[in-house]
C-alpha cells in the first residue's frame, strides 16, 4: 500500500468528519461550478455531454436545496428561505432553457459562485 493510500485510509474518514454541512455544500457547489465553467469555452453555443452532465448534477443539487428549504423544520429565517427558494426555482427553469439552447450556462455558474461567497463570507476563509 502506498503512503498516499495509507493516509487516505487512515485519515480520510476523520477529515470528512471535520467538515460542517456548510463546508460540504460549498465543496459540492465548487465542484459542479468548476465543471460548468470548464465546459463553457470549448464550444460556445453548443451543449457538450460533459456540460449536460454538470447541468444535471447542478439541477439535482438545487432541487435538493429547494426540498430542504420547503421543509417547515428548516432553521433559516422565513425571508431567507423564500429568497433562496426563488433562486432554486429560477435555477431549475434556467437549466431547462440552457439544455434546449435558449439560454447561457454561465448564468448558472455565476449564481453558484454568489452562493459560495455567502457560504464563505470572510473572503474564502473558513469561519
Amino acid at each position: 500500500m502506498s503512503v498516499a493510500a495509507y493516509a487516505r485510509t487512515s485519515y480520510g474518514d476523520h477529515a470528512r468528519a471535520l467538515k460542517t454541512p456548510r463546508d460540504i455544500e460549498y465543496d459540492v457547489l465548487a465542484r459542479i461550478t468548476g465543471r460548468i465553467q470548464s465546459e463553457l469555452p470549448h464550444q460556445p453555443g453548443k451543449i457538450t455531454l460533459a456540460l449536460t452532465m454538470a447541468l444535471n448534477d447542478n439541477r439535482r443539487l438545487w432541487a435538493t436545496f429547494a426540498t430542504d428549504l420547503a421543509n417547515p423544520e428548516n432553521g433559516f429565517p422565513v425571508d431567507l428561505r423564500a429568497r433562496l427558494f426563488s433562486l432554486a426555482e429560477f435555477t431549475l427553469k434556467h437549466t431547462t432553457q440552457v439544455l434546449t439552447g435558449r439560454a447561457r450556462a454561465d448564468v448558472l455558474a455565476e449564481i453558484n459562485t454568489a452562493v459560495m461567497r455567502g457560504l464563505r463570507p470572510t473572503g474564502g476563509a473558513r469561519p
